[in-house]
């Protein structure tokens, strides 16, 4: 029997489980994957804790963006798919489906194929961070040569995304992080400047980067009070991206600045397009071509073998990573 994670009750990575599980059959649009890599998201994180758009239902599988072989197809699903290699796209829901195992069913509509020049693990990493900061920073705020954008939790997945999306595009990409520890590696990924936001005024740094202008995109997982700083580092008619609430701290409208600025503070997550075919096919078209030239790469922080699922959480919520956690299988 193909090996799977699961939890019995909420909670930190702690509550994961190892465990042994009967082989599935694909149903009416869906497919059974043989997964060799899973990228791991804090929205697991937060879905293990009961902080994600939907509550678990327990027990409950885990896991959003594999990697690996088509293994079997269900009714109404394109037979050419068996034998591909693929990753899934997230945005499903774990309560119904769950990628982390030896074995995982999935949405056919969540199949993605990814440029063969990269591996497994490669492949498990770029959907969620790719398409996420997509969204925002193409699709919705149409960044272009010249804009400031500021990332904060550079180092993350999405971060090192944005910050090659904003390059691409000829903007500046500001990477905001903690400490000034991972200040050579922001750079080294493409970062044009790093603002260690513990060491460093950030509204004082952006302005003395962008000459007194602000910058135009914001494109912040982190929410809580933090938001107040970030506002006063926009520039006039700037948008505020907010996808994440890492701080879990309740996060107040920057009243003031988004006055004096014309500033707009929008919520926004990869759910907006996912079920959009024809808005996903753009994201995977523009992320597919830089892939397959080399403009864009993804990086991987430490991969941990599927009995180290447990670790491997841990690390992702350590911070201490610049990249992608990945579990192989």
């Amino acid at each position: 029997m193909p090996k799977i994670v699961r939890f019995y009750e909420k909670g930190g990575p702690e509550v994961l489980k190892l465990e042994d599980a009967p082989a599935e059959q694909p149903g009416a649009n869906e497919v059974r994957l043989r997964v060799q890599a899973v990228g791991l998201n804090r929205a697991e994180a937060l879905y293990m804790r009961g902080f994600y758009f939907e509550q678990p239902k327990l027990p409950s599988r885990i896991g959003y963006e594999a990697a690996g072989v088509v293994e079997a197809v269900g009714p109404g699903v394109d037979k050419s798919w068996v034998g591909k290699q693929v990753a899934t796209v997230p945005g499903y829901s774990m309560n119904q489906y769950g990628a982390l195992g030896e074995q995982a069913v999935v949405p056919a509509s969540a199949l993605g194929e990814y440029p063969p020049g990269l591996s497994p693990e490669e492949g498990a990493a770029i959907w969620m961070q790719y398409m996420t900061a997509w969204g925002a920073l193409v699709h919705y705020g149409h960044v272009a040569a010249g804009d400031a954008v500021v990332i904060p939790a550079a180092s993350s997945s999405v971060g090192l995304a944005a910050i090659q999306i904003v390059k691409d595009a000829g903007a500046i990409a500001i990477a905001a992080t903690r400490t000034s520890k991972k200040r050579k590696d922001l750079l080294d990924l493409g970062a044009s400047h790093v603002i260690a936001t513990e060491e460093e005024d950030l509204p004082a740094r952006v302005s003395e980067i962008t000459g007194g202008n602000g910058a135009r995109l914001i494109f912040d997982p982190v929410a809580g009070p933090y938001v107040e700083k970030l506002a006063e580092a926009a520039a006039a008619g700037g948008i505020l991206f907010e996808y994440g609430g890492l701080s879990m701290q309740p996060t107040p409208f920057p009243m003031l600045a988004a006055m004096r600025r014309g500033l707009s503070m929008r919520g926004y997550s990869l759910m907006e397009f996912r079920n959009n075919p024809s808005v996903l096919d753009e994201a995977r078209n523009y992320i597919c071509e830089r892939l397959a030239d080399g403009r864009f790469r993804p990086k991987i922080a430490k991969a941990f073998p599927l009995t180290q699922a447990v670790e491997a959480y841990r690390y992702l919520e350590s911070n201490a990573q610049v990249g992608k956690v990945v579990i192989t299988v």
